[in-house]
């Protein structure tokens, strides 16, 4: 699917009666083919055989990668915490003012876990069926895990020529990552940009959709697809990431959807927002299917709608919630 046009595809789903779904799992991949969530962050054939097993088995509209916002900072330096079967997380910062930052050297694709995650996405991109999204974090909230997301707050208020050099220097090892991803052959990208729903929109468009942006004009094309994410997003920043000009918006649990598609242009893929803990993991079937078709029927009246997790599920989410979510949704497309 490597020369798949995603402007026909876009198009396509925005014209069909019939709703799309891709929710953004892959632990039920990883579970299912027997291998720990350690095993899948560390090495690509893992990652790749998990997304295979998830899209065998589930009509999902596209594939997605792990969500995982360790990898750029890790090649950044940043320490990583590791277990079994949790997603991996940050332990600590690397930079902590102007000099520091001043120091910080931006990475190439050899540094940390960048390798195998590019091998990932060229073995799906080589083998799938359907169009392969990779992940990548946003520049804010990497420099956020750089310079700890607390300080950086307030740090951009005192010191603003450190942030600034910072989310420049997060913005290039981005570039670098996107350009390598997309070499690979995959479709499309969904950039995670959580901790921008901390910001009001003015700061938003100042610290994280400027930088965004850049990457939109850069990689975004006929073939290459980019989905902005924040699951921090309650509604205050959904125009600054319309701005990024992505032509796909993809939030959390936290936003109102059908406010939210109210605000976006009916041209832009929007993509939600169940929630993947509360929904997918504690519910029981008979919930999650009641939930999936509440949010189906309270947003039929807009074409660009997809319906998906309102972030990357956890491990753990029960075979029965998944099966549930597409049944809902067949149930629902057979009364269109």
């Amino acid at each position: 699917m490597a020369n798949i046009n995603m402007k026909e595809w876009r198009l396509k789903l925005l014209s069909d009666k019939k709703r799309a779904a891709m929710p953004i799992m892959t632990h039920p991949g990883i579970e299912h083919i027997g291998k720990t969530v350690l095993e899948a962050v560390t090495d690509g054939e893992v990652h790749f055989r998990a997304i295979q097993a998830v899209n065998e088995i589930y009509p999902a509209v596209a594939a997605t990668m792990i969500m995982d916002l360790t990898v750029e900072a890790e090649a950044f330096g940043c320490p990583v915490s590791f277990s079994e079967n949790e997603v991996p997380a940050i332990a600590n910062n690397v930079v902590s003012d102007l000099a520091s930052v001043q120091q910080l050297v931006v990475p190439d694709l050899q540094a940390g876990r960048i390798p195998e995650y590019l091998k990932a996405a060229r073995l799906a991109a080589g083998q799938m069926n359907r169009p392969v999204f990779g992940g990548c974090i946003g520049p804010f909230s990497l420099a956020g895990r750089l310079f700890d997301l607390t300080d950086i707050m307030t740090a951009a208020f005192l010191e603003p020529e450190t942030i600034s050099l910072l989310l420049e220097k997060c913005t290039s090892l981005l570039a670098l990552y996107l350009e390598g991803l997309k070499n690979t052959g995959i479709n499309g990208i969904i950039m995670a940009e959580p901790a921008a729903g901390l910001l009001d929109e003015a700061m938003c468009q100042h610290l994280s959709s400027v930088y965004v942006k850049q990457l939109v004009d850069a990689f975004q094309d006929d073939h290459f697809l980019f989905i902005l994410h924040n699951c921090g997003n309650s509604g205050q920043v959904t125009q600054a990431m319309v701005e990024t000009g992505a032509l796909g918006i993809h939030v959390g649990n936290r936003a109102d959807m059908k406010t939210l598609l109210n605000q976006v242009p009916t041209d832009i893929l929007a993509f939600g927002n169940l929630d993947p803990v509360g929904a997918f993991k504690m519910a029981d079937p008979v919930r999650m299917k009641q939930l999936t078709s509440a949010l189906l029927h309270e947003t039929a009246m807009f074409p660009n709608f997809i319906l998906s997790s309102g972030c990357d599920t956890p491990p753990g989410v029960k075979e029965g919630n998944i099966l549930a979510f597409f049944e809902a949704l067949d149930e629902f497309n057979r009364q269109r």
